[in-house]
């Protein structure tokens, strides 16, 4: 459970709000918005398996991300707009991943954290230049854009009245698989991280010579983790992937994805799974308006001096990155750790 009221209002505040988006905002911005906090959601939570609760710091999480949304594109691109391409594609991806995180585990986790994440460095790297290079499978830099099954058309007519004014197509059904599947994937994780399994990765964590000393099988521990972990970022990947209808380099295998991973879950707090959806809803939350809200702020400081070009949405990452540093300082366990303290 949270363990603080305020926690567990606030997680399902964003729980209902992400169910009822679509007839509480109108207009495709708020709608986009929310179907990317979902995914950030479950990928941020897939990380944090892995840093907060494992102590593994991997660059490499992207990499599975990227496999995903390619797994659905290529699929979609190369068999046709069915569910089965859709089948097809994810189960290749699931399999590739599986086999690269276990390859990665059983032949890095052994060495020390600085030298493992360098290694998930590379391979990331190399993956994100394989994808640019095979143009002829990938789209090389332009990516794949591909249609969706038909059920998940804009054009799409689920029920013939619209419900509280909201016409119920094609596109407010694939928000709602978006939604569903990202819950689902956040609650199993959730049980992963409080059962026999999860108590001793915490474990690994805390004393990995102790835990080893205990009986334990570290390395396998590990693996497992990393496994069960990007094969959770390969279905966020296939999510978005969906969502956009398209995938290419920048949207999945970018590096800055991987940093603004290390900043949610810095920001909800590591070793809390409910970390990940405050971490992901405000930083998603800031990329999509603090741009707009600055702008607007800039128009109506236009008589002061010095003001309007301090506030100017040009320099919204400036801000991003100052609210980011208030906000560890303020918070050095993350919101939710921050939280869990005051248990009120």
């Amino acid at each position: 459970m949270p363990r603080s009221k305020v926690l567990t209002f606030i997680l399902l505040a964003i729980l209902v709000v992400l169910a009822a988006t679509p007839f509480l905002f109108s207009g495709s911005q708020p709608l986009s918005t929310a179907a990317k906090i979902c995914v950030f959601i479950v990928l941020v939570a897939s990380y944090d398996l892995l840093l907060g609760y494992t102590g593994i710091v991997s660059f490499a999480h992207t990499m599975f991300f990227g496999i995903g949304g390619y797994g659905i594109a290529i699929a979609l691109e190369r068999l046709g707009a069915a569910w089965t391409s859709v089948a097809v594609g994810l189960a290749a991806a699931l399999v590739l991943s599986a086999v690269l995180a276990v390859a990665i585990g059983l032949l890095s986790l052994r060495v020390r954290a600085i030298f493992f994440s360098m290694i998930t460095l590379a391979v990331a790297s190399a993956v994100a230049v394989l994808a640019s290079q095979l143009s002829g499978i990938t789209g090389g830099e332009d990516g794949l854009s591909f249609q969706l099954p038909n059920e998940l058309r804009p054009a799409f007519r689920l029920l013939a009245e619209p419900i509280l004014g909201v016409t119920i197509n094609g596109r407010l059904v694939a928000y709602y698989m978006v939604f569903f599947v990202a819950l689902l994937m956040f609650l199993l994780l959730l049980r992963i991280v409080n059962s026999p399994f999860g108590r001793v990765l915490q474990a690994i964590r805390e004393n990995e010579f102790r835990a080893e000393a205990l009986g334990y099988r570290v390395v396998a521990y590990r693996t497992t983790a990393s496994v069960i972990s990007a094969l959770i970022a390969t279905v966020a990947g296939a999510l978005m992937a969906l969502w956009l209808r398209y995938n290419g380099p920048d949207t999945t295998l970018s590096f800055s994805i991987m940093i603004d991973i290390l900043l949610m879950v810095v920001i909800g707090g590591m070793g809390t799974m409910y970390g990940s959806v405050i971490g992901a809803s405000l930083f998603v939350l800031a990329q999509s308006y603090l741009q707009v809200l600055m702008e607007a702020g800039s128009k109506a400081l236009a008589g002061v001096p010095v003001l309007p070009n301090l506030i100017h949405p040009d320099r919204w990452l400036l801000w991003l990155g100052a609210l980011f540093v208030i906000s560890v300082y303020a918070f050095p366990g993350g919101i939710v750790g921050r939280l869990r303290q005051t248990k009120q």
